[in-house]
């Protein structure tokens, strides 16, 4: 799954898809499940607290050596991306971002510079990979915990989407079910409790409050995710929190998965697109249910907390639709 969705990263960053097998990907791709794993580590969050200290955390080393590695990749691909740049032959991200830097070639203050597209790419790969994929996971997980949602998915697949044609993102407008669904999934999984820290750019008064210039900020988006005032049954897994009376979907302004504001997720868009595609050919082709000897009621759906909620490990059956 994550080889899959990192993939469909790399083909928009790089104009160009890996082989699975090839060994500059699958470093690639170890790089993001690495660090994700590592940043949720309880020695990378003391360090967060206590930055003196990371000489003696390995943890650290090992985050940052692989930020390193990543960089360096990228810049290679920037400085090859570069030298065959075609003004007429546009093929991914970094293409478009060349193109931008030379249309503003002329101005003193440029804000596309390489240390911002390097940024941007780092972006794309964190939001768009290991985030992705694992809610895929939770998304089959909950499928097979609520076979009764799984089943309406799938006939609204089955009503909008001919046999044998696969997904669109055109088709996200007229499957609201579905829509929801996923919402929800992300609603309740709560992928990311604690967000991406920020920094205050400027002294804030709130609520009687001085929050100087230069202090860190954590947003608990459990706290909106979960707000009693804003879901029904905020801690069960309910579509229909964004399904209104005429069963069309609706957008909740306490969703904010994604956070909120000038610096919420830049992949938010893209992350979006490839939930709704991979969900729906996923519930488009197989249908997921317990092994044998497993009930629903059996399916544990808490969470090993880290950086990201990732489902516990589970065993599942997919069946072939047709």
């Amino acid at each position: 799954m994550t080889c899959a969705v990192s993939n469909v990263i790399c083909s928009i960053i790089f104009g160009e898809r890996f082989d699975y097998n090839d060994p500059v990907f699958k470093n690639l791709v170890r790089i993001m499940d690495e660090n994700t794993k590592l940043l949720g580590s309880h020695k990378v969050m003391l360090y967060n607290f206590f930055p003196r200290i990371a000489t003696l955390l390995g943890a650290h080393r090992q985050t940052v050596q692989n930020y390193d590695e990543l960089i360096e990749y990228i810049l290679k691909r920037i400085k090859h991306q570069r030298q065959v740049f075609d003004t007429n032959a546009i093929s991914g991200f970094i293409d478009a971002y060349l193109l931008k830097q030379e249309q503003e070639s002329a101005k003193t203050e440029k804000i596309f510079d390489d240390e911002n597209l390097v940024c941007s790419i780092l972006d794309l790969f964190e939001a768009g990979t290991e985030t992705t994929s694992t809610t895929l996971r939770w998304s089959m997980l909950l499928m097979m915990k609520y076979p009764e949602i799984q089943t309406k998915v799938q006939e609204e697949i089955r009503t909008q989407i001919k046999q044998g044609q696969l997904p669109t993102v055109d088709d996200r407008r007229n499957m609201p079910y579905t829509e929801a669904v996923i919402h929800e999934i992300q609603r309740f999984v709560n992928l990311l409790p604690l967000n991406v820290s920020h920094k205050t750019s400027n002294d804030v008064y709130f609520r009687g409050y001085c929050i100087p210039k230069g202090t860190d900020v954590i947003p608990f988006l459990t706290s909106v995710l979960y707000d009693k005032t804003q879901w029904e049954t905020p801690y069960e897994f309910n579509p229909n929190h964004f399904l209104d009376e005429g069963r069309k979907f609706v957008k909740r302004d306490a969703f904010m998965p994604f956070s909120a504001g000038k610096r919420m997720c830049v992949g938010e868009s893209l992350a979006r697109t490839e939930l709704f595609l991979f969900f729906t050919g996923l519930l488009q082709s197989f249908t997921f249910y317990p092994p044998p000897g497993v009930s629903r009621e059996d399916i544990n759906l808490r969470s090993d907390i880290g950086f990201l909620s990732f489902p516990l490990p589970h065993l599942l059956c997919a069946k072939l639709n047709y």
